[in-house]
């Protein structure tokens, strides 16, 4: 039984094959272009998929991740930001079924990140799960006794549009000072910009001046680990998880900034179990091709 698990993301679409142990047999990555809009974006995926396809005739199933509100049911994005313009109100679903003629299953692609981690990764054997991803933007999930909880209206788990500075930072949801303004990649590399009176490209970048000692930039990551360790304290508050996961890209620079977190946690004397994911920008579609082996009953 071989599925394919797709990830769409603000920069790239990651999809790969994998069967129902969990084996990753191929894997393939095309850029978003997501400002080109829906078109285009769907347009990407599907050559990603061309290329799967072409290389695994036997593939039963298409699980995909994406940003945004997630009607599971129905496949319709119910609600998206400018992060993916023209996405909000499509139906991936409907789109991708008609193309290939294969079961397909859409999710959030935080629920299909903490799925994918609950599976193969950090969360492995824990029945009750937070995640946050920080990456183009901030993504979250919950899970609750082993099973996803989406909310009544498919925006559970919404963490990067809670509020983490009333009246702070003009938010592209129409809110002002939401998580995602403070903690996603995109806002560590705007808020160290702003600091450090220059123009950063990328997050590599802006850790590169912190590593040189620059303290403006130091003084940013300092404020990047407090803010997240108020948000931990408000997820361990509010669902009392038994962990909490930190995914998305920023992960992958954890050796810099993860002590930073810690020190912030401690001066708050927050006890609380946080594990950085191990799927690294994997785990989203590895939980998507999960949800699909679980629809189809493997």
């Amino acid at each position: 039984m071989k599925v394919i698990g797709i990830d769409i993301g603000g920069t790239s679409i990651k999809g790969m094959v994998v069967d129902r142990s969990g084996q990753l047999l191929d894997q393939g990555k095309v850029a978003t272009e997501a400002k080109e809009g829906k078109e285009r974006i769907l347009g990407n995926m599907k050559l990603l998929l061309n290329d799967l396809l072409a290389n695994h005739q036997d593939i039963q199933g298409i699980g995909i991740g994406t940003a945004g509100r997630v009607n599971v049911r129905t496949g319709e994005i119910v609600f998206a930001t400018d992060n993916l313009p023209g996405w909000q109100g499509s139906n991936v679903k409907k789109d991708v079924e008609a193309s290939y003629h294969l079961p397909v299953f859409v999710d959030n692609d935080a629920n299909t990140a903490l799925v994918g981690e609950a599976w193969l990764g950090a969360g492995m054997h824990v029945k009750d799960l937070s995640m946050l991803t920080l990456g183009t933007g901030v993504g979250g999930a919950n899970m609750i006794g082993g099973e996803l909880y989406r909310g009544a209206h498919w925006n559970g788990g919404e963490w990067g549009h809670t509020i983490l500075v009333p009246g702070g930072r003009p938010c592209n949801c129409g809110l002002n000072g939401c998580i995602e303004q403070y903690l996603s990649g995109t806002a560590l590399m705007k808020l160290a910009s702003e600091a450090a009176g220059r123009s950063y490209n990328n997050g590599v970048e802006v850790l590169d001046d912190h590593l040189k000692g620059k303290p403006q930039v130091t003084e940013v990551l300092r404020q990047f680990a407090a803010h997240l360790a108020v948000v931990i304290n408000n997820i361990h508050v509010g669902l009392n998880p038994q962990a909490i996961l930190i995914g998305g890209g920023l992960i992958d620079s954890k050796p810099i900034w993860w002590p930073l977190l810690l020190e912030a946690m401690e001066g708050m004397r927050l006890n609380v179990d946080v594990r950085p994911a191990e799927l690294s920008n994997e785990a989203g579609a590895i939980g998507a091709a999960k949800l699909i082996l679980d629809q189809l009953k493997y």
